[in-house]
């Protein structure tokens, strides 16, 4: 059965992989309104085979002295995908896909103790692209009786496990929600009126213009989903969501062989927004003047503790690494003493902030002082209504974002199951929508640097650091290029590193950008302890990795962290240049 399931995993990845080229982490989605739809209509072909074959399932499934199904879920992302990559001037991938993925999920037991195991629970397979019914019908009806075959096996095997462990089981499987139906229009893919091909070509063309540019990708990738969920219980959900996705990416080396590197992009819902081409070429150029800058400037060597001011941008990042994860409430496994699983595992009600901040999440914004968020939805990914969470209250964790799973103390969804889709299927878990943090006391943002500087001052120190934006985060048993020289016994968590660092000199303010940094103990204990200050000001991190989320962050002055020399070890240099611009 496992074997099955991985060969028709297999089969799906490199059917998608064709279209879903991989991008930075940075700017996505601006809007959420769809370019191009159509309205509801009780005449979808998908949505009448789906009700139909759950109706036959309810019926008809069950094998000879084995239990029923107590619930049946089916699952399809309808996906249609263009994307275009260019690198140094020439296309290297162009693709149009269109998907129709199908995740059935079959549970036997009931709500208190059932067969779902997570990973490798559901069945997972291509549907037709045409709507006949009939064929519909039949890759639904397969794909439900070997779902159901598997979770009659998986069921014994849990049983057998849990007889390991003494505890009574604290809370129930999975929670009793009531049905919802929610039928939205479905989009279409809209690729505007610009030639993307040529227009990739000539954007990744300007790595010309810096000759010790390594490499100067472009990209787009556009789509538009529909997604299709019904279940035994009632539930109908349709909705959907278009995607118009540009990026630039950038990397060079230092003389020392440190790898640098930069990336810009933008997401909208209406491929008609997205910036124009002379926004990308300057932007673009701004990202080669700044590689050119880091090449120059010094690496850091001396380690240094005390006050460091984040950006809007390096917060919002910060926030997304050591807090999103932490506030999900994700059941653990069987003997575990934590309530979830992360980092905030055992905080429920203890302090995780100073009594100034406040943290919510929620999904029914679209929009936050005029910053667009593309993390919201009415009806979560379990046919759940979304609701708006408090999750931090005056610095003390009051709340975690639950699915369908209960967990000790919470034991109903609050709206935030979401779906990102893995190698074995569609695996609902609790994740953030829009989360935003929230100071009750603010500083204007052009005082917060003079508040380093004058904090730096009264700790007798020359300079204090600034970090603009965050680098994508170091393994701790790995660099991000290269084996790191970090020894055994350090943690095996994350290491987080700014992109661009300065200097902010205490004598006369002057800013030096330095490279090569990373930091030392900023984890959700430096949270808690650290923060002195938030600024006025917010930047929102949009992202679709692994589903649409926002994170919205105002500036944060840290009173003491450490900044250090990366222990990451550096590249070799080319043994010989590359071709001379211009060269035949």
């Amino acid at each position: 059965m496992k074997k099955l399931a991985f060969h028709r995993a297999a089969l799906i990845c490199s059917t998608l992989l064709l279209a879903l080229l991989s991008a930075p982490r940075s700017e996505a989605f601006q809007k959420t309104t769809p370019a191009a739809s159509t309205a509801p209509s009780a005449n979808d072909p998908l949505l009448n085979a789906l009700v139909t074959e759950l109706e036959r399932s309810k019926e008809k499934l069950r094998l000879p002295d084995m239990q029923a199904p107590y619930f049946i879920e089916y699952r399809v992302f309808d996906d249609d995908e263009y994307s275009v990559a260019a690198s140094f001037g020439a296309v290297n991938a162009l693709a149009r896909v269109h998907t129709r993925i199908l995740s059935v999920t079959a549970r036997v037991g009931d709500y208190k103790q059932d067969s779902y195991l997570g990973f490798g629970s559901n069945m997972v397979d291509l549907m037709p692209l045409e709507n006949d019914t009939l064929a519909l019908r039949h890759a639904i009806w397969l794909s439900t009786d070997l779902a159901y075959k598997r979770a009659v096996q998986s069921f014994a095997m849990k049983q057998a496990a849990l007889r390991n462990f003494q505890e009574v089981q604290p809370v129930d499987d999975f929670s009793h929600e009531p049905p919802l139906e929610s039928i939205a229009n479905t989009v279409t893919l809209d690729l505007g009126d610009r030639d993307w091909p040529k227009l990739m070509e000539s954007v990744s063309g300007m790595y010309t213009k810096d000759p010790q540019l390594d490499a100067l990708h472009s990209m787009v990738r556009f789509a538009a989903v529909n997604r299709y969920l019904v279940n035994t219980e009632g539930t109908r959900v349709r909705r959907s969501q278009a995607i118009y996705q540009l990026n630039v990416s950038m990397t060079t080396q230092a003389v020392d062989g440190m790898r640098l590197a930069r990336a810009y992009g933008k997401t909208r819902t209406d491929v008609h927004e997205l910036p124009s081409y002379a926004e990308i070429t300057r932007a673009t150029g701004e990202l080669i003047a700044s590689l050119q800058s880091l090449r120059q400037a010094p690496p850091v060597k001396d380690e240094y503790r005390g006050p460091v001011l984040f950006s809007p941008d390096a917060s919002a990042s910060v926030i997304n690494e050591l807090v999103a994860d932490s506030v999900t409430g994700v059941k653990p496994r069987p003997g575990s003493n934590q309530r979830t699983e992360g980092d905030y595992g055992n905080s429920y009600k203890g302090r995780v902030f100073p009594d100034f901040v406040t943290i919510i999440d929620d999904p029914s914004l679209t929009s936050y002082r005029d910053h667009a968020l593309i993390g919201g939805y009415a009806v979560d990914d379990e046919g759940v209504k979304a609701q708006t969470v408090t999750l931090v209250d005056k610095g003390v964790l009051v709340n975690y974002l639950i699915g369908r799973a209960p967990i000790r103390d919470f034991p109903q969804s609050n709206g935030h199951g979401r779906i990102g889709f893995s190698a074995f299927g569609f695996l609902p878990e609790p994740h953030v929508s829009n989360l935003i943090v929230q100071s009750s006391t603010t500083v204007q943002a052009a005082e917060m640097k003079k508040k380093l500087i004058e904090t730096c001052r009264q700790r007798g120190l020359p300079f204090g650091y600034y970090v603009e934006t965050m680098a994508s985060p170091i393994s701790a048993d790995r660099s991000a290029f290269g084996e790191s020289n970090r020894s055994k016994d350090q943690s095996d968590s994350d290491i987080l590193a700014p992109r661009l660092l300065y200097k902010v000199f205490v004598s006369d303010g002057h800013e030096e950008l330095v490279r090569g940094a990373e930091f030392g103990e900023l984890d959700t204990r430096a949270l808690r302890t650290e923060i002195v200050a938030m600024g006025d000001d917010l930047d929102v991190r949009n992202s679709n990795d692994p589903m649409p989320y926002s994170i919205v962050s105002p500036s944060i002055l840290f009173d003491e962290l450490e900044v250090k020399e990366s222990e990451a070890t550096k590249e070799k240099l080319p043994q010989y240049p590359a071709p001379v611009i211009g060269a035949q």
